[in-house]
């Protein structure tokens, strides 16, 4: 009876608490995940572009939180716009909570000058949440040698599920050597409560920017004669959500065709609630790029009192660009301002 207490007053805490919910799974490898991170960033290479995110995060325990995602996105030059589509798939392993949700994206593209372009975005998402109740382990299954693996004949509504429509907005702003972005999810606040009381999602901010400082080569700043990239560039992504807030402060260097990564997450001016440190992880990256392909792994070293006994988080991303219409001509990235943004191309 105390198993199946507890079980309960978890599944409750889960279902009920505004701030268990309060947070949208998140990359460590934001730039990535550029769709996921905010819809001004599709289309943003200027041609096609195809990508996979696999995160787990605490994999040594059993609240451990997998999270996939798979995109696509494509810039057409003659309209100035842009178009992407996102799938999420997010599971918490303790009691089998699972969210999909699939989100279409619209980016339009505005020379401001021949120095900087500004780029607003909206998207349109439809999400599905659930609970997997074969995760559950009730008395009835136990012996004195553990679990028999018997089903259980208690008596339980398992239709726990809630779907709803959902509206973000984003923009980003760029020049040759800088960026900046903002994105708002959950514009709606929509109604996540599997239990028909009112548990509205949170509104989501993003800020995030960064700086490309090109490396002296000898031949041009930043790249070799064969057109390898040689630079460092300092990026930072901080996230509000409800009661929840967090900042992402690092660096890329690119060496092609090797991109290494460091990062601090934390905000170590602010105190947690009940005391101690806010200081979360450091994140290391390890990233190779060979034609159209790129490939990453990021660990996350856990600092906070969770400890590193969680097994941390393990994060690969894999991105794919191709170059979609007339072979012939040249991508508009090549004619006009490029971004600078690592880890996207």
């Amino acid at each position: 009876m105390l198993r199946i207490s507890f079980i309960f007053l978890i599944i409750a805490a889960l279902l009920t608490t505004n701030k268990v919910l309060a947070q949208d799974p998140q990359f460590s490898q934001y730039y990535s995940a550029p769709l996921y991170l905010n819809p001004a960033l599709a289309g943003i290479t200027q041609q096609g572009r195809a990508g996979i995110n696999y995160r787990n995060q605490w994999p040594s325990i059993a609240a451990n939180f997998e999270t996939f995602s798979v995109y696509v996105d494509n810039n057409f030059d003659e309209k100035n716009s842009s178009v992407g589509l996102l799938f999420v798939n997010d599971k918490e392993g303790l009691v089998g909570l699972q969210s999909n949700e699939i989100a279409l994206q619209y980016a339009y593209q505005v020379n401001v000058n021949y120095k900087w372009v500004f780029r607003p975005a909206f998207q349109v998402s439809y999400t599905s949440r659930n609970v997997n109740f074969n995760k559950l382990v009730f008395g009835d299954q136990l012996d004195s040698n553990g679990n028999t693996g018997n089903p259980s004949a208690e008596q339980f509504n398992t239709d726990w599920k809630v779907n709803y429509f959902d509206i973000g907005l984003g923009g980003v702003v760029y020049s040759a050597r800088a960026w900046i972005g903002v994105s708002m999810h959950h514009i709606r606040e929509p109604n996540q409560s599997f239990l028909g009381e009112s548990s509205p999602l949170p509104q989501k901010l993003s800020i995030h920017g960064g700086y490309l400082i090109p490396l002296n080569t000898g031949y041009s700043k930043g790249e070799t004669a064969s057109g390898a990239r040689r630079n460092i560039s300092p990026t930072f992504n901080y996230r509000a959500q409800g009661e929840f807030n967090q900042l992402d402060l690092g660096m890329y260097f690119t060496w092609d065709p090797i991109i290494f990564g460091l990062w601090y997450r934390g905000i170590p001016i602010k105190s947690p609630e009940g005391g101690g440190s806010n200081n979360e992880s450091l994140i290391f990256m390890f990233g190779v790029t060979q034609k159209k392909f790129t490939i990453g792994y990021s660990f996350d070293y856990t600092l906070s009192n969770l400890g590193i006994q969680s097994g941390g988080a393990h994060e690969v991303s894999l991105i794919y660009s191709f170059k979609w219409g007339d072979p012939r001509k040249p991508s508009r990235s090549v004619r006009e301002l490029k971004c600078p943004l690592p880890m996207i191309f």
